[in-house]
């Protein structure tokens, strides 16, 4: 059976390759909201490789990522070394449900790309917890493809829709537990643990090629399901998802458009 931080063990390092950072003026917008330029401690739960993590680095006085898988924490350590803010940055083994920080520890908190993965009721109880008095905590997704060409994001649906009827007809979601990110807002406004609530949209450009799409593709779980050979490339086509990124983005570096949801609530 597959546990949730299980699918990212042994491609932490590719993940980390493919996967965006997370937009300079979502940093801005968050500590302007609680009027902290410099917040003294920002908890990212969930935090994978570091990417959401690391670029507090500046920003803050500390930032601790929590983060249950070893291989993704690893990865995050090993960046953070290279990092000019590294004795900012700090990364522990943990979930968000269970932190073991103190009581009313952090000026942000931040759940990037992660928190459709965790339970509501213990998870926004945790955060409640470690949150101070009039801190903010932060969901952000980014919408997934990036836009970039709807030809190629064609074929990319026919292939993801195919290894999603796959996993069902094969029962391989094993443990895991996975909620929409459309009740993210819902689910943090419904609470009761935060007296103001907030969703809005930023938007955020980078570059990429061909091998960086598919690269991100493939850190979505499909590098997992090939590697267990539960799935295999193909049976959903994968192939042809290789021609269309060939040819519509080829080896040179093109823009692409990130949308980030963002959902915030204050304590």
């Amino acid at each position: 059976m597959t546990e949730t931080s299980d699918l990212w063990t042994g491609f932490a390092n590719s993940y980390d390759l493919a996967r965006p950072t997370p937009p300079p003026a979502l940093l801005d917008l968050l500590t302007q909201l609680i009027g902290m330029p410099h917040p003294t401690l920002v908890v990212d739960v969930g935090s994978g490789t570091g990417l959401s993590t690391a670029i507090w680095g500046e920003r803050a006085e500390r930032v601790i990522g929590i983060e249950p898988n070893a291989d993704m924490r690893s990865q995050a350590i090993r960046k953070a070394k290279d990092h000019p803010y590294s004795a900012h940055i700090q990364y522990q083994e943990g979930v968000a449900h269970q932190t073991g920080l103190p009581d009313e520890c952090a000026d942000v908190v931040t759940a990037a790309q992660s928190f459709h993965w965790m339970e509501s009721a213990p998870t926004l109880a945790e955060i409640a917890r470690i949150l101070r008095p009039g801190g903010l905590f932060a969901v952000y997704d980014y919408d997934w493809p990036p836009a970039l060409n709807w030809e190629l994001e064609r074929v990319y649906q026919e292939v993801d829709k195919r290894f999603d009827e796959l996993l069902r007809e094969r029962e391989l979601t094993g443990n895991l537990s996975k909620w929409p990110k459309s009740t993210h807002f819902d689910r943090i406004r419904d609470s009761g643990h935060f007296r103001f609530t907030r969703e809005f949209f930023l938007h955020h450009v980078e570059q990429g090629d061909a091998t960086r799409f598919l690269g991100m593709i493939m850190s979505s779980g499909y590098s997992y399901q090939f590697a267990q050979k539960t799935i295999t490339e193909q049976e959903i086509g994968f192939d042809r998802l290789k021609h269309a990124a060939l040819q519509y983005i080829g080896s040179t570096p093109i823009p692409w458009y990130f949308s980030y949801r963002v959902r915030i609530g204050i304590k």
